[in-house]
């Protein structure tokens, strides 16, 4: 990894390349201690269902995107940080869609932003980077689409669905997005995607063979769910340690072993 920040032209440069990595994240101190360790960090509208509780991220507003992309930006130094567009924000025109782009990224600090959508948002995502937004595409499984794609289904298991999602692909690689995700995927599809498009692809339930992979950092953590999406593979059970650390210490509040005389002030020693 380069000592420098990351910017958008090096990640579009490593098409092909060493894998990019990156997390998402949604706190100054989560960002802090992630910043050195990966190359791009997503302030995704994840954090609707993830940290606010919500059942679909079709309830995040741009007010919630530019809060948490503030606290993440002053938590990283390094990293590229993608701010999330949320559901309403970008639909409907692609000058509404840049007027929403450019206030999320003067209010936050971001280098870019991500948006769901291929061959519908070809024009939009032309429109963006052509005025100097950069842009962070997602196709395949887009989340914010739930309702029309019939709920969490992975894409790509029938020819016609296989067509779409390249022809999404590659759209959006026409229209300058600098990178795009591919989520929840058939393997060989995104294999074939990655290969055939100019721009890298980073996958989240798609393919070992994407330039890049993704993983919502509370999944990759065992935090405070306990759905576990086929493609997360689990690096630690933090909600075990939190409960192990809280339970501990209602004990100790309840045996009056906490506080101590040496978290006290004004306790003479000795």
């Amino acid at each position: 990894m380069s000592a420098g920040p990351v910017t958008v032209p090096a990640i579009r440069a490593r098409k092909g390349g060493t894998p990019i990595v990156s997390l998402t994240a949604y706190d100054y101190p989560t960002a802090q201690a992630i910043d050195d360790l990966v190359d791009f960090i997503l302030v995704g509208d994840s954090l609707g269902m993830v940290v606010h509780g919500l059942p679909t991220t079709q309830g995040v507003t741009l007010e919630m995107m530019a809060m948490h992309g503030k606290a993440v930006m002053r938590g990283a130094k390094r990293a590229l940080v993608v701010v999330d567009m949320p559901f309403g924000s970008y639909e409907e025109s692609p000058e509404a869609a840049i007027r929403n782009a450019m206030w999320l990224m003067r209010e936050t600090g971001c280098s870019a932003v991500k948006l769901e959508g291929g061959t519908e948002m070809e024009r939009t995502i032309r429109f963006m980077t052509e005025r100097g937004v950069p842009v962070l595409a997602h196709v395949g499984l887009m989340p914010q689409k739930v309702a029309m794609m019939g709920g969490f289904r992975t894409q790509g298991r029938n020819t016609e669905l296989a067509d779409k999602v390249m022809r999404d692909a590659e759209a959006v690689s026409a229209a300058g997005a600098f990178a795009t995700v591919i989520e929840g995927t058939v393997e060989p599809l995104a294999r074939e995607i990655t290969e055939k498009i100019a721009i890298p692809t980073i996958g989240i339930g798609a393919s070992p063979a994407c330039d890049g992979q993704i993983l919502v950092i509370n999944d990759l953590l065992g935090l405070a769910s306990d759905y576990m999406p086929k493609f997360v593979k689990r690096y630690a059970e933090t909600s075990a340690t939190i409960r192990e650390a809280v339970s501990a210490y209602g004990e100790d509040v309840r045996a009056r072993r906490f506080p101590g005389p040496e978290h006290c002030f004004g306790v003479k020693k000795g």
